[in-house]
């Protein structure tokens, strides 16, 4: 077929949203020689906006297709637009990347700093997505044409400006291929640091938060800090464990993010600079595949102020990121890790993606991406997955009778 001799017709319907609108306009378009070349629909509020460009031959009297669709949309008491032009050869843009912004709120502000700055970069912005709007609004686009180094570094000064969290990832099959995600857990998946709720009952906790800002800021080294912090336990009732253990509460949506990720075969890991007297019992509630941390010492009911065996610490959180992928079967290019201190830095340069959580700024500066909302399942908006999806599957399984 000669391309020089087709021709486009672009024909966009917007009214009210109802079934059967989609249907009646293509049902139309039987009737007259033509291809479908592109369709984009969009509801938004109860209102649709569909586009659908065709291709035709030249000859082909266009008034017939012009005149029929103009009917369909007096029908259904929508506005039409139509306009005709001559088959391009569009080259594919470089560099194709999601955007990811999330908002609480998100201010017409923030989206014309961003879009501003996704031109002034070269790049075009073909396709945008809400994926959630509560808690938190989260907006995707897909982005053509941009340096993503570039991008991402003009991105993360006009989010710092607008107050606001802004995503910069490759698209395509490597986005959806991640399938380990590896977390740490103290001001990750729970609320808190266990040794300071630990530290709260032997009466030492204003020394050993210093010690553990100052570690998780990079200004110590995490290993002797520990070992420090550790040290002040010593004769606390190992009973305090038990105590602390019953009082921790998960991060916001964490449930949500696990039960989530599982859904769709996910492997999930939690590494930590804490224990395993509280780890285990978190592996074991939420269904985690791999965990790893530290174990305090015991004797006579009482915690001797030592940890058992060598300190996961910074080196040690990306080793056990490696030895989880080799059990899962995973390429490190196919794992997320999430953390939020100077202890998680080589984990998440390890990882395919490394999510900064409410982090530290060294923490956020490193990592490929940073999340500063206090909801842990705003994770899932970076791997593509929407609010509406995520409620209609637990909706599904709700209605679902167990076996």
């Amino acid at each position: 077929m000669d391309g020089s001799a087709q021709r486009t017709l672009l024909i966009t319907l917007t009214g009210r949203d109802r079934p059967g609108v989609t249907s009646r306009l293509f049902t139309t378009l039987t009737r007259f020689p033509v291809t479908v070349a592109d369709v984009e629909q969009v509801v938004i509020r109860g209102r649709l906006i569909l586009g659908v460009l065709i291709t035709y031959e030249k000859g082909t009297d266009v008034g017939q297709i012009w005149t029929a669709a103009e009917q369909v949309a007096t029908d259904l008491e929508m506005e039409i637009e139509l306009s005709t032009g001559k088959v391009t050869s569009m080259p594919r843009r470089r560099g194709r990347l999601h955007v990811t912004v999330f908002g609480a709120p998100l201010k017409p502000a923030a989206m014309a700093g961003i879009s501003g700055r996704i031109a002034a970069n070269g790049a075009n912005i073909d396709r945008i997505e809400r994926l959630a709007q509560n808690p938190v609004t989260c907006i995707e686009m897909d982005v053509s044409g941009a340096d993503p180094e570039g991008l991402r570094a003009a991105l993360a000064t006009e989010a710092f400006e607008q107050q606001v969290d802004v995503a910069v990832q490759h698209a395509g099959l490597h986005r959806r291929a991640k399938r380990l995600i590896v977390m740490d857990v103290d001001s990750t998946l729970i609320q808190g640091e266990v040794i300071e709720l630990l530290a709260e009952h032997a009466g030492c906790l204003d020394e050993v938060a210093k010690v553990t800002e100052a570690a998780m800021r990079g200004e110590l080294d995490f290993e002797g800090s520990l070992r420090e912090r550790v040290a002040l336990l010593a004769g606390l009732d190992a009973s305090a464990i038990d105590e602390v253990r019953s009082k921790i509460q998960l991060a916001a949506g964490a449930r949500t993010l696990v039960r989530t990720l599982k859904r769709l075969d996910y492997k999930f890991a939690i590494v930590s600079g804490g224990f395993t007297q509280v780890t285990d019992g978190l592996a074991d509630e939420l269904g985690i595949d791999y965990s790893s941390a530290n174990t305090l010492e015991v004797s006579d009911g009482k915690l001797t102020g030592k940890v058992v065996g060598p300190v996961i610490d910074r080196a040690g959180k990306a080793k056990a990121l490696e030895q989880f992928a080799r059990e899962a079967g995973v390429p490190i290019s196919q794992t997320v890790a999430i953390g939020d201190g100077a202890n998680d830095l080589d984990m998440l340069q390890a990882a395919g993606l490394g999510i900064a959580y409410n982090a530290k700024p060294v923490v956020r500066q490193a990592a490929d991406t940073a999340v500063n909302v206090p909801y842990l399942d705003t994770i899932l908006f970076l791997l593509g997955i929407s609010r509406e999806e995520v409620e209609a599957a637990d909706a599904a399984d709700a209605a679902t009778p167990p076996a």
